[in-house]
């Protein structure tokens, strides 16, 4: 084998044995044997262009192209011309793989999982590094400059894991040396009189090891000095807010530190988007109302125009007892509440999530406090994975009244809390005036900003909308109206601080989903943002702008300017003064309704009317006239059935909390009947926020269908699971426009089976094949009292 030869099989074992400090940052090394023979390709290409021999210029365009034919093989082989040409739409779907890797990198923890764009980003990093390595060290015979290439993928694995394994670098510094010992020995020589002095005269004795070794040794520990140093001074690139790590703590394990700064915008929004939904957080909890459990897992306060990060804060040791929330005053009603909190093996949160606001918290491991956000933060790599915990928090329920009477906050607060750069866009604050016009006091301020986002300012909630950076991001979000609770939240809490309400901005997870054996899901689609305004004598207060997201809390409820809390002493606006004459009908009342006993009975003014005449003529044209229309409702029969029972479940109900209930429970009914109708069979095994995404899914709804769909949904968790349900206003409206928009999107075919023969109506079988069974259990019950007892004479 020729020295050149050796010394490229030398460069290509140097960037392999250097890759392997990427291995930890992934859970599978099945990427590291593709790179190996990649990289034994593209060595070859070059080792095969030197041999011809092609110019050095060319050699290196050779190895390029093949290193992009090799990439476009294996990760685009789809878009690519003949499966290894690249094409425009390789570049396309390289360009969306990078996207990705780029956003797995950043929300998963590691190791991370292996997917396409990640594998992306580390086998086409071992490709650049091992051409450059190749290029360097042997077409331009310079291995020493090779080295840099290979210091920067180790200290890339570095800084992504928080500090390689020696393993890891005593396999790069053995690949490297081996690349320098493996370069001629004059060329090595001249190279090393920078470290080892002038050259051995011949005769001279010879004063210990030759000069290849001697400047191996002395390069060696050259860039074992750099590669300590630089990881140290990168930044560590630290996994997503929600998913993974987000960012550690600082220097110091005694009285002091920092935590530093996460963006959670790509963050949130991907964990919204999963297409597989995961547990992140079982929690078990005394709280009676489950729809105030929110889990907190930091506050963003820091607001520079563009986006709300949290700010660099000093961190103490976790104390015994928290003291209490700033600004809460001894007046305002609260209760204790204990929870524990069992986080998922793969969920690896530098941050603990919990109810805010805490006032004690048992967890093993390394863990600090920071006494601004009442937060807690992990030290030097200790995270959430697997861990349960124990966190005493405080209910806390203040009044309408007293948030209306609050008092000004301390000064250092408000001027922190309530700073807004001065590129912020002017209309950010001219619409937050506009919108609170006639407020008499920052809660009603407050109470109408929320109501604006959630109810009557026309938004729309859409996950899929990117996000939008720059000073102009709220004034876009403002214009077009569209967005999810990053930009509701994010929006709300700017324009508060306009007004001078100080305002910050909290992360973490909506109540999750109750489950059979008592505890509470918490799955990564709950992933949420929410504002959090200061009001003295409370201190800080969730609000909930986003609509279809968490609960509305009871203190913006009241009967205060510009609530949409519907009074229950007026009628439905749907309400009849008479008494319905319907009856409803049995096959209707599914087992939700049954649960709460909430089944329509005939309504007491049901009546018949019958009329007749005297005379045969007038009898006979009236039988004529009951044959046809029986003839004609035989086949409409379905179809009248529906109708009828449409009307009965979004009619006029009751203005009581059993009456709202009932009108909650049948308008699902006739949502996901409806749905079934136009061929989206119901799945009873899911809970109602599952189904009603299934049918937005399955349904191609439309952004305001899908958002009426998800408030009747809430509105039926509100009844299954809140302890006193708040009724919810427009539901029947909301169950109009979602029928509707699935009639839009269905076929010509399908909307005439679903009038004329819809699938529900196979709920009158059911009930029909139901009372039949009963009615044959209670024959087959009575039949052995009929019987005479064995034994015994007549």
């Amino acid at each position: 084998m020729s020295g050149r030869a050796r010394l490229a099989l030398c460069a290509a074992a140097a960037t392999l044995m250097a890759s392997c400090a990427l291995l930890p940052l992934v859970d599978q090394p099945t990427w590291l044997f593709q790179a190996v023979l990649l990289v034994a390709v593209q060595t070859g290409v070059g080792a095969a262009a030197r041999r011809v021999p092609l110019a050095r210029p060319l050699t290196v365009a050779a190895q390029v192209a093949v290193t992009l034919m090799l990439l476009t093989l294996v990760f685009a082989r789809q878009q690519a011309v003949l499966g290894v040409l690249p094409g425009p739409g390789t570049v396309g779907h390289f360009a969306d793989l990078l996207r990705q890797g780029s956003d797995d990198v950043g929300r998963y923890a590691i190791p991370a999982p292996l997917t396409d764009g990640i594998k992306l980003l580390l086998v086409g990093g071992v490709l650049v590094i091992g051409l450059l390595v190749d290029t360097l060290a042997v077409t331009f015979r310079s291995a020493a400059p090779a080295g840099l290439p290979l210091l920067a993928l180790y200290s890339v694995a570095a800084g992504l894991s928080d500090g390689a394994g020696w393993l890891w670098f005593l396999i790069a510094a053995a690949g490297y040396l081996m690349l320098l010992l493996a370069e001629g020995r004059d060329r090595l020589a001249q190279w090393g009189r920078v470290f080892g002095g002038p050259a051995r005269a011949p005769g001279e004795p010879d004063g210990g090891a030759v000069a290849p070794v001697r400047t191996g040794r002395r390069i060696g520990a050259v860039a074992l000095g750099v590669a300590l140093v630089v990881p140290l001074a990168l930044p560590a690139m630290q996994g997503g807010l929600l998913e993974g790590t987000g960012a550690g703590v600082g220097a110091g394990h005694g009285n002091g530190g920092t935590i530093s700064a996460v963006n959670p915008l790509v963050s949130l929004r991907d964990s919204l988007n999963v297409d597989n939904d995961r547990r992140v957080l079982s929690l078990r909890t005394s709280s009676g109302d489950l729809s105030d459990m929110y889990l907190r897992i930091v506050s963003l306060d820091d607001f520079d125009g563009t986006t709300w990060k949290p700010s660099q804060r000093h961190i103490v040791d976790v104390p015994d007892v928290f003291p209490t929330p700033a600004g809460l005053g001894p007046d305002v009603k609260r209760t204790t509440v204990r929870t524990t909190v069992t986080a998922a093996d793969w969920y690896a949160q530098d941050w603990l999530p919990m109810p805010y606001p805490p006032s004690g918290v048992r967890i093993s491991g390394n863990w600090r406090y920071e006494p601004a956000g009442m937060t807690l933060v992990g030290d030097h790599g200790q995270n959430t994975r697997g861990e349960t915990y124990q966190v005493k928090s405080l209910h806390v329920q203040p009044t309408a009244e007293q948030l209306a009477a609050a008092g000004q906050p301390p000064a250092v607060l408000k001027r922190e809390y309530t700073k807004v750069p001065s590129r912020l866009p002017k209309v950010v604050s001219r619409t937050a005036e506009e919108v609170t016009a006639g407020a008499a006091s920052h809660y009603e301020e407050a109470v109408k900003l929320q109501e604006y986002f959630a109810v009557n300012g026309g938004f729309q909630y859409d996950t899929q909308v990117e996000v939008v950076r720059g000073p102009d991001a709220i004034a876009n979000f403002l214009e077009k109206k569209q967005g999810f609770c990053v930009h509701f939240s994010f929006a709300m809490a700017a324009m508060a601080r306009t007004l001078g309400i100080p305002a910050r901005v909290a992360v973490g997870f909506a109540p999750g989903t109750p489950q059979a054996d008592g505890s509470v899901s918490v799955s990564l689609k709950d992933a949420h943002a929410w504002p959090e305004l200061y009001f003295e004598g409370v201190g800080w207060t969730r609000f909930e702008p986003t609509p279809t997201r968490g609960t509305v809390p009871s203190y913006t409820q009241s009967d205060t300017p510009g609530t949409s809390q519907p009074d229950e002493a007026l009628p439905s606006r749907n309400a009849s003064p008479a008494p319905s004459a319907s009856a409803s009908e049995s096959e209707s009342c599914s087992a939700q309704l049954r649960k709460l006993d909430a089944c329509d009975s005939p309504s007491a003014a049901a009546a018949a009317h019958s009329g007749g005449g005297d005379s045969w003529h007038l009898l006979g044209l009236g039988l004529i006239a009951l044959a046809v229309l029986a003839a004609l409702a035989v086949p409409l029969a379905p179809m009248l059935w529906r109708t009828r029972l449409r009307s009965v479940r979004l009619g006029a109900h009751a203005r009581t909390e059993e009456g709202a209930a009932t009108h909650t429970l049948a308008a699902w009914q006739e949502l996901t009947d409806s749905a079934w109708d136009l061929g989206i069979p119901p799945d009873e095994s899911q809970t109602a926020r599952k189904a009603a995404a299934r049918i937005v899914r399955l349904g191609h709804l439309d952004p305001v269908a899908g958002a009426a769909v998800h408030r009747v949904a809430d509105a039926l968790e509100q009844v299954l699971y809140a302890p006193r349900p708040r009724p919810a206003a427009g539901l029947a409206d909301d169950v109009r426009r979602v029928i509707a928009a699935l009639n839009g999107a269905a076929g010509r075919r399908t909307r005439l089976r679903a009038l004329f023969a819809p699938r529900s109506a196979a709920r009158v079988l059911w009930a029909l094949a139901a009372r039949w069974a009963a009615v044959r259990a209670r024959a087959a019950a009575a039949r052995p009292a009929l019987r005479k007892p064995s034994g015994q004479q007549g």
